[in-house]
């Protein structure tokens, strides 16, 4: 997301700086590596680059004031005429100098302390005492810190409730960027009788309700993906389940290309997977909630289940319509980066001229 904002707005525009909580610093991408880049106080820390990072939580606003301090100075060197953060966590609460508007894209409120703590907890990515501790007045931070943004959008119609819900405030819904221009249908490329998963392997994405649902059914079933949660599926798996693991692009487009069905168990605040799949022209058996409802017609392009049982996931890959539909990849087409593009920089205008 970051890569596309930058992409899309520096023919244009002079971006000034790239301002982040954390950096390990490894190379990303052309785009957000030619941007000078400066850090927050606690992610200059030792060690606060790593997995640990998330048990830093009570630290973040702090961190966040500290980039906004280094705002501040900027402003006062050059001006500055529009503030972007990209934010699943905290960064959205970034305080822009006085008269300069702050555009959030926001991909979900902080997930660990909104809508997924249980299931965080669970996993031991932050342990449950310590969200305990946090939650309250991280809650009460968070919500107050929503003001200093003065347009919000979603990357889905999911994420824009969840922003009314947690913050009362409005958010305009652009989807995020798909790459529909490398993930094409293939006539060259058979179908085959398999089921995909592309999926990073963790509690929350519902992997073990796919191989469940492969072996009711008696279909193969592929899954691309690394996860803290392999080695457990591997041994809850049948004898026709592949693990491929991580999978390089051209790769996973011709697994989109010859997969029968994706299979879309979880709730996700948007999912880009479900769209690169349709994209190849394979269906997706998608859970009836969260970002499949944009992505997924229903007897069009896939199949929504809103029961969280193998039967209903098996139900709804056997019930898809079947791969190669011109509808599948015409619907995928609505993700397109230029649309994204096209938006973005329409947001982009409308504040600028406001402020």
């Amino acid at each position: 997301m970051l890569d596309a904002i930058a992409r899309t707005l520096s023919p244009d525009h002079d971006l000034a700086a790239l301002l982040v909580m954390f950096d390990d610093g490894r190379p990303l991408t052309p785009a957000i590596d030619a941007l000078p880049k400066i850090v927050s106080r606690l992610g200059r820390l030792p060690g606060a680059s790593t997995a640990l990072r998330r048990h830093l939580l009570p630290l973040y606003p702090a961190a966040v004031a500290s980039l906004s301090s280094r705002l501040e100075d900027m402003h006062r060197r050059t001006p500055l005429h529009l503030v972007i953060s990209t934010s699943s966590a905290a960064i959205k609460g970034l305080k822009a100098p006085r008269g300069v508007p702050h555009l959030c894209y926001i991909h979900a409120p902080a997930r660990y302390i909104w809508s997924r703590r249980e299931e965080y907890a669970r996993a031991g990515i932050i342990t449950r005492a310590g969200l305990a501790l946090t939650a309250p007045w991280f809650t009460s931070w968070d919500r107050a810190s929503a003001s200093r943004v003065d347009l919000f959008l979603a990357n889905s119609t999911h994420t824009a409730r969840q922003v009314q819900r947690c913050y009362g405030r409005e958010a305009t819904v652009l989807f995020p960027p798909v790459r529909t221009g490398f993930f094409t249908p293939d006539p060259a490329t058979p179908r085959e009788n398999f089921w995909l998963v592309v999926s990073a392997l963790e509690p929350y994405k519902r992997v073990d309700l796919a191989i469940e649902a492969s072996r009711l059914a008696g279909v193969p079933l592929v899954i691309a993906g690394t996860g803290s949660q392999e080695a457990l599926l591997r041994a809850n798996s049948h004898h026709d389940v592949t693990f491929l693991g991580r999978v390089s692009d051209t790769t996973l487009r011709s697994l989109y290309r010859s997969a029968r069905a994706l299979l879309f168990p979880q709730v996700e605040d948007f999912g880009i997977v479900a769209v690169e799949a349709q994209a190849c022209g394979c269906p997706v058996a998608a859970f009836g909630e969260g970002g499949s409802l944009d992505s997924v017609l229903d007897g069009v392009t896939g199949r929504l289940f809103n029961e969280i049982t193998p039967g209903s996931l098996a139900s709804a890959a056997d019930r898809c319509p079947l791969p190669d539909a011109p509808a599948i990849r015409e619907n995928a087409a609505r993700f397109a980066e230029s649309a994204f593009a096209r938006g973005l920089r329409d947001a982009v205008a409308r504040l600028i001229r406001a402020g």
